[in-house]
């Protein structure tokens, strides 16, 4: 009867009860502070302000990992132990290994053109006439969910018979240049490619943001000095520009790439991971919790985890480079 009458509780009181709770914590925690001892006081306040955030770190982060790790050497419920041969399975089985080489594809493919797009971009709009509307409309599908953006790609790439109006905008266009409609996301491995230009869509306003403010905090003098000197813009750009922007572009790169290795929404919207667009992450979930092969699907978790720790590795170094330097 209790519970019937909590889950009858509507949302807004729920959000109440949420907030008043929030506020009591942290209530009991500026109370701790401000009457603990004096004596050795910023490491009391250190633990209490830290100490939360440690648990919750502890519990949603450390404990997993562990989990994960431990049940990638069990068998598919769970239960009984089995070395290695998880790992085994993922590099032997052909179907793996399709995607493990979906994987490297996108991660070679997608932070590269990203990139590259948002740099250029940057560059070509740099102190235009209407550089803030020209920003706006590259950074505009970065307010877009993934999942949001997969469906609006789905409709560009849907195929209707010969004959029949298409609906999908690569379609049209291959019709009107003489083309035959084509079923796109079952060509192989383009479908791939055409789910990866999903990411590109996505992240290219993420790079160019930040490229952009890199690119305007190079010193004017030493872009006047250039010009002077009688360089062409081409060579300003290779010589000057990309040089002194270069540890932020290494930023936007490495970060794009933790995105694209964790990539899950847009192949789980548009082909559902058939037809041989799946990626780890993607045949991670479906190892684990459709197939019920939890050994499996660790292995595949331990495998990303290990992919992505030496980028967020070589991501802290460069930023601590970047800093030092300034």
């Amino acid at each position: 009867m209790g519970f019937d009458l909590l889950s009858e509780l509507p949302k807004l009181l729920w959000l109440v009860i949420g907030v008043a709770g929030f506020l009591a914590v942290f209530g009991v925690l500026l109370l701790a502070v401000d009457r603990g001892p004096r004596t050795r006081r910023e490491w009391w306040q250190a633990a209490c302000f830290l100490g939360p955030a440690a648990l919750l770190l502890l519990v949603g982060l450390v404990y997993p990992v562990v989990r994960t790790t431990v049940l990638s050497f069990m068998d598919g419920p769970g239960q009984a132990w089995v070395g290695l041969r998880n790992y085994a399975w993922m590099f032997t089985r052909p179907e793996i290994l399709v995607v493990l080489r979906n994987t490297l594809l996108w991660v070679l493919v997608a932070p590269a053109l990203a990139t590259a797009t948002g740099l250029v971009y940057a560059v070509l709009v740099d102190r235009a006439r209407y550089e803030s509307l020209a920003k706006s409309l590259l950074f505009m599908p970065m307010a877009i969910s993934f999942v949001g953006a997969s469906i609006i790609w789905k409709f560009v790439y849907a195929h209707r018979p010969a004959g029949s109006d298409q609906i999908g905008l690569l379609n049209q266009v291959w019709t009107l240049l003489g083309g035959e409609p084509r079923l796109w996301l079952l060509d192989q491995p383009l479908n791939t490619l055409l789910l990866i230009v999903i990411l590109i869509w996505i992240q290219a306003g993420f790079a160019m943001v930040i490229l952009s403010a890199a690119i305007k905090a190079i010193p004017t003098d030493i872009i006047e000095a250039a010009r002077i000197d009688g360089v062409s813009p081409l060579q300003l750009f290779w010589r000057v520009t990309l040089p002194m922007i270069w540890p932020t572009v290494a930023v936007v790169l490495i970060t794009i790439s933790v995105q694209t290795l964790k990539v899950f929404d847009i192949v789980r919207t548009v082909t559902g991971g058939q037809f041989s667009t799946s990626v780890i992450a993607n045949e991670m979930y479906n190892q684990a919790f459709r197939y019920g092969e939890l050994g499996q699907g660790s292995a595949l978790a331990v495998f990303l985890f290990v992919l992505v720790v030496p980028l967020v590795l070589i991501q802290i170094r460069s930023t601590r480079r970047s800093r030092e330097a300034q």
